[in-house]
């Protein structure tokens, strides 16, 4: 049987990247869709619309301006559609290219770490789904601590996704990202078992 592919996504501030790393320690090989876009950011031709877009003072001295190009692009759902409209074609061919060369290693499954994993049409890369959710006070105070910025600037972030229906209704399994780093290593082995189990 082919190597099982598992969307994982969630709200900002809801704990995916946790439950990412859980399930690398449980033995997935883990694609990081934040990481991959940083690199697709570096694409001739993206960082060319990129500035055509949100202006030519995000690249200074050559380097992008990653904050400030948040701070426009996440200020509206418009500005935010229109970043990934620009990004995701780019993003998408390179995490093919990670899926295929992940699929000969000796992962238990490949993990596609994603926020906009439906939004941007990558869930079609997966074999199944889960979603990571919180309450939003809860996603409010990591996403304040995690990034050091205001509670405006991460409300701003907040109403510039969807909110956690959106996610549970579209995934076929969900966790909870309120639990301790224990019993979400625990849940996470559970479920990757379960999974496995439901595909095999």
């Amino acid at each position: 049987m082919s190597k099982l592919v598992i969307g994982l996504t969630g709200p900002t501030g809801a704990g995916k990247s946790t439950v990412a790393q859980a399930f690398e320690r449980a033995g997935c090989e883990i694609i990081d869709a934040d990481l991959v876009a940083r690199q697709a950011v570096t694409d001739e031709k993206c960082l060319a619309a990129l500035k055509a877009e949100f202006g030519n003072d995000i690249v200074q001295d050559g380097v992008l301006n990653r904050r400030l190009l948040a701070q426009r692009a996440f200020s509206s759902e418009k500005g935010a559609a229109k970043l990934n409209s620009i990004t995701h074609p780019v993003i998408m061919g390179m995490v093919k290219n990670q899926i295929a060369s992940i699929k000969t290693s000796g992962a238990k499954a490949v993990v596609l770490d994603a926020a906009l994993l439906f939004e941007s049409g990558a869930d079609s890369l997966c074999d199944t789904t889960v979603a990571v959710t919180a309450p939003v006070e809860i996603r409010l105070n990591r996403i304040m601590n995690r990034d050091g910025i205001s509670k405006e600037l991460a409300e701003a972030r907040i109403g510039a996704q969807k909110g956690n229906s959106y996610y549970n209704e579209r995934a076929r399994y969900r966790l909870d990202g309120v639990m301790n780093r224990d019993d979400i290593q625990t849940a996470v082995n559970r479920l990757l078992e379960q999974i496995i189990g439901d595909y095999t």
